[in-house]
């Protein structure tokens, strides 16, 4: 069979002769030119490109071609999603938002974990979740949230991590000396410190005294940055390792990536999804691509998108 084909002019005389690829690239413009001419057609907003009724995505540059709508405020919404990030309210009454399990229609109680459909009150801060855990203060609401805690708690590097959590609280909290006034006041605490420890070892009737050095001091604002960057480095490394791989259901996502972050510190999720920062992964549409707690610290001025 022969690849060549002879493209004629209006008046039927042969034009020139098409080689395969150009034969090819004819073939595809005259099935765009009759599916623009449907009413259905979908044009892409990327590159222009006509594509069929029934595509969700567009063949030639992939980008997604229709969007869901929120039931409650309206705005666009992937299809496969399952929380809008305008409204900050969970779609899909199908799911339950704790386990992932599906619910029928008039199911008050989700059957496979017992959580109730319009949420739970944290018992520590008294917020009203949708999720195992509480969007505000972190803590497990449900027994697969505390188990799933538990179990990553036992971990060797999760036991690090809130290790190195710990002290980079403590330098958060720590002052710096300013001046040689304050390295002077400094030293006349601790020479009272250590005369009051004296006194009452005397007072006991001990003969040997031997004074405690002190488990703080001073340090410049240039040594706390340092060693303040050096522990947040560690974190971020330790983070990173256990960062939330893509899930099937993005409760699950949710669960995993709840259950990684050390308490106490100022940190925000940052997905996949739309590379953008959350306070926590609850508060993003599609957790099941995946994401990774950031160390903010105090004073930060990046932008956390839930706090918009």
């Amino acid at each position: 069979m022969n690849d060549e084909l002879t493209k004629t002019t209006g008046f039927g005389q042969p034009q020139r002769t098409l080689g395969p690829k150009e034969r090819e690239e004819d073939l595809a413009q005259q099935a765009y030119a009759q599916a623009a001419n449907t009413a259905e057609a979908v044009r892409c907003p990327q590159c222009g490109t006509i594509n069929s009724p029934e595509a969700m995505f567009c063949a030639t540059c992939g980008a997604m071609l229709k969007m869901a709508t929120c039931p409650n405020c309206g705005s666009p919404l992937d299809p496969d999603a399952d929380f809008c990030e305008t409204c900050h309210s969970y779609i899909r009454h199908d799911v339950c938002s704790f386990c992932g399990t599906h619910l029928d229609e008039h199911e008050a109680f989700c059957h496979e974990c017992g959580s109730p459909r319009g949420g739970i009150v944290c018992p520590v801060c008294h917020t009203l979740n949708e999720f195992s855990f509480c969007k505000q203060c972190g803590a497990a609401l449900t027994d697969e949230a505390r188990q799933l805690m538990a179990e990553m708690k036992a971990t060797p590097q999760y036991k690090e991590l809130l290790r190195a959590a710990e002290e980079f609280n403590d330098l958060e909290m720590q002052v710096p000396y300013l001046s040689d006034r304050d390295l002077l006041h400094e030293k006349s605490c601790e020479q009272l410190r250590e005369r009051v420890l004296r006194l009452l070892a005397e007072d006991e009737g001990l003969e040997q005294i031997i004074i405690p050095p002190s488990q703080k001091s001073l340090v410049s604002k240039e040594e706390l940055d340092a060693r303040k960057a050096e522990i947040r480095a560690k974190i971020t490394e330790l983070l990173n390792r256990i960062a939330t791989p893509p899930q099937i259901q993005p409760v699950k996502a949710r669960n995993y990536a709840m259950a990684q972050k050390p308490a106490g510190m100022r940190l925000a999720w940052q997905c996949n999804y739309k590379n953008a920062l959350h306070s926590s992964p609850c508060g993003c549409a599609k957790p099941q691509l995946g994401g990774r707690w950031v160390v903010l610290g105090n004073g930060t001025k990046q932008e956390i998108k839930d706090d918009l």
